[in-house]
């Protein structure tokens, strides 16, 4: 069983940055793939950015790439994602989540999710 916890979520004027903190607990979370989507209202679910348990492949969503920047820490079993040059069609709540297997863009191929944090960007 894995649990994670988000924090960092906030409001932000457009073109500011925020960084999104997920801790992650569980014996073997180290070697999940962790990863971040988003939701915003009436849409479903979507990708934002994911990486590997051993840093060597990152993956994001072509409306993020060169913005956002995902990094994990597995001493401390963190994932962390950077957020610069935001937008107001990045309001959304945006979940944490793991999975043991490899990565998957769609949100029903990951196993485990946190409570969400929301994410608000003013124009």
């Amino acid at each position: 069983q894995v649990r994670l916890v988000e924090s960092g979520g906030g409001l932000v004027q457009a073109g500011g940055s925020l960084r999104l903190s997920c801790a992650a607990s569980g014996s073997t979370v180290s070697r999940h793939v962790l990863g971040w989507f988003r939701q915003a209202p009436g849409k479903e679910r979507q990708f934002v950015a994911a990486i590997n348990w051993s840093h060597i492949s990152t993956y994001y969503a072509n409306s993020v790439e060169g913005r956002f920047t995902i990094s994990r820490d597995n001493a401390k079993n963190t994932v962390s994602l950077q957020m610069n040059s935001l937008k107001p069609e990045d309001t959304a709540v945006y979940y944490c989540a793991a999975d043991p297997r490899a990565f998957g863009s769609r949100w029903n191929q990951w196993d485990y999710w946190g409570q969400g944090t929301q994410v608000t960007v003013s124009a």
